[in-house]
Order: C-alpha cells, then sequence, then structure tokens
C-alpha cells in the first residue's frame, strides 16, 4: 500500500486504520498456492503444471518476487506440432522449492515415441500406429502425476492420445478401442482464494473418433478428426488437449497463478506490484496474482 504524504485529514486517517495501515505487524507465516503454466497438447494430452501449496515464514520489509508461468503455445495443426512445449514454472521468491518453484507441466506426445515431455504433470503419451503403447511423461514428486499412454490407432497409420497428468491424479491411458483419447488427469481443489476452486487439471488425448476429456481444474479437452482440441483454462496451470489427426490444432497450456493469503489480525501487505486482486474472506486478507509481480509485507 502506498504511504500517504503530507497533511492527513481525518477521513484518511480513519480509512488507513480501518485498512490496517497502521494497525498491528507483517505477518510472520503465510499461506500459498503456486502452479506452474500447463504443457501444450499434441496427440497426447499436456500435463498440468505443478502445484505447490502450504505455508512458510516471512520477512517484513522483504519484496519477494512473484512470477507467473505462461502455458506452452498451442494452435498447431500439422503432426509435429513444431510449436509444442512445455509450460513455464512459477514462483513465489525463493521461499516455496527455492529458485525451482512450481514446475511446468509437460507437452504431450506425438508420433515419435517417447516424445512425451517430463514436468509438474506429465505430458500425455502419442505415437505412430506400430508402436502401440507410447507411455506418458512423469510427474514431479509432490507436485503433480504422470500422463497416461497412447495406444496404435492401425485403420488412422495414427494414434490416440493418453491423458495428460493432472497434480490430483494421473492421466489416463486410451483405451484399447480404435479412435478413443485417455482423459486428463484430476486437479486438486483448495479454498484458499476464499472459493473452492480447482487447478492443474490434465489436457485430454486427442482420439480420432472420440477425444478424451479435459481433467478437472482446466485441463483442456482433446480433438478429433473433425474438431480441433481446446486449450487449458488461463491461471489453473490446465494442460491443452491433444489432437489425433493433422488437419486440427492442439491446445496451448493454460497460465499459471500464485495465491498468498494470511490472518486480518496482521496489518495488510506494505507494497505490492504487477496489480495483484486484494480480497478479504473468512478473515484473511488474499492477494491473487494472476500476472508477474512482487509483494512486501
Amino acid at each position: 500500500m502506498a504511504q500517504l504524504s503530507g497533511v492527513w485529514t481525518l477521513s484518511q486517517v480513519s480509512q488507513a486504520v480501518q485498512n490496517g495501515q497502521w494497525l498491528g505487524t507483517a505477518p510472520p507465516v503465510i499461506e500459498y498456492l503456486v502452479v506452474a503454466g500447463g504443457g501444450t497438447g499434441r496427440i497426447g494430452g499436456g500435463g498440468a503444471g505443478g502445484l505447490l501449496t502450504g505455508a512458510t515464514t516471512v520477512s517484513s520489509g522483504t519484496s519477494y518476487a512473484i512470477t507467473i508461468g505462461a502455458g506452452g503455445a498451442g494452435g498447431n495443426s500439422t503432426w509435429s506440432f513444431i510449436n509444442a512445449t512445455n509450460g513455464n514454472n512459477s514462483l513465489f521468491g525463493t521461499l516455496v522449492n527455492g529458485s525451482t518453484g512450481a514446475v511446468a507441466g509437460g507437452l504431450g506426445g506425438n508420433y515419435a515415441a517417447g516424445s512425451n515431455g517430463y514436468g509438474g504433470s506429465g505430458g500425455g503419451g502419442g505415437s505412430p500406429s506400430n508402436d502401440p503403447q507410447a507411455s506418458g511423461g512423469s510427474g514431479t514428486s509432490g507436485q503433480g502425476n504422470a500422463g497416461g499412454s497412447s495406444y496404435g490407432n492401425s485403420s488412422t497409420s495414427g494414434s490416440d492420445g493418453g491423458g495428460g497428468g493432472g497434480a490430483g491424479t494421473v492421466g489416463l491411458n486410451a483405451p484399447a478401442t480404435t479412435g478413443v483419447g485417455g482423459n486428463g488427469g484430476a486437479g486438486i481443489a483448495s479454498s484458499i482464494s476464499g472459493t473452492v476452486t480447482t487447478y492443474a487439471g490434465g489436457g485430454g488425448g486427442g482420439g480420432y473418433v472420440t477425444a478424451g476429456t479435459g481433467g478437472s481444474g482446466g485441463g483442456g479437452n482433446g480433438g478429433t478428426s473433425s474438431s480441433s482440441a481446446t486449450a487449458g483454462t488461463a491461471n489453473t496451470g490446465g494442460g491443452g488437449g491433444g489432437v489425433a489427426y493433422s488437419a486440427q490444432s492442439n491446445g496451448a497450456g493454460g497460465s499459471g497463478i500464485v495465491i498468498i493469503r494470511y490472518p486480518t489480525s496482521y496489518k495488510l501487505a506494505a507494497s505490492t506490484t504487477g496489480t495483484p486482486t486484494q480480497t478479504t474472506a473468512n478473515g484473511y486478507y488474499i492477494y491473487t496474482f494472476t500476472a508477474s509481480g512482487s509483494i512486501t509485507f
């Protein structure tokens, strides 16, 4: 909060007191949710961004940088999906998992077996028709889960992709049924924002006939021979959906988010950058960052 300068009016003093600008002390401990950007889907669904939640000590007067990881790029319509990438890490200074923070979600596998991504949650497998089951990428312990395996589709010389892993559960394998993609793994629900919200769902795998659905928590749905995949939802870390036909576009990963809260018995943050949203709910001050910035307590 910016400090007022010069002569203060009575109303300004009253407002400062109500805001906690003069009352109380900085919080010694805060709770956090840090979610990284989700991975791009290719044939396999994109993995969700890593999710970290807990509590940490903070120091009064110290500025902590907040980095919001972008999701992996999507919207390509070739089998190689050249622009498919893992997402990007999200960080709360170095307080949460050091300089690594929440690990980016892995990209989905394509027609080259073993090309799935490893990340916060792993991307779903994708493979050519003569490789009936390519494994999904692995997740990061404590942050997410592995992607599901693909299933070779000899009738289309393609592949039905595995679902991307989610923070809560693994991505599902593409079933041994021609033309069906695996569903994305489920995310994890949190009430840190004051409302129960689910984050970090995996993207659905592409299926020539029936695509996999995205996992709860912002995972994008997969695409089919006649429909493109959907992107992971912004600021959830959801993985992008995969596709099973080269004429359709794959889904981008959803961007990450950082949420911080602490009891209202302490004063409001001394300053912030990056225009976070500040709310109060259930006896907590809550700061929600959907873009990079900083906070000083």
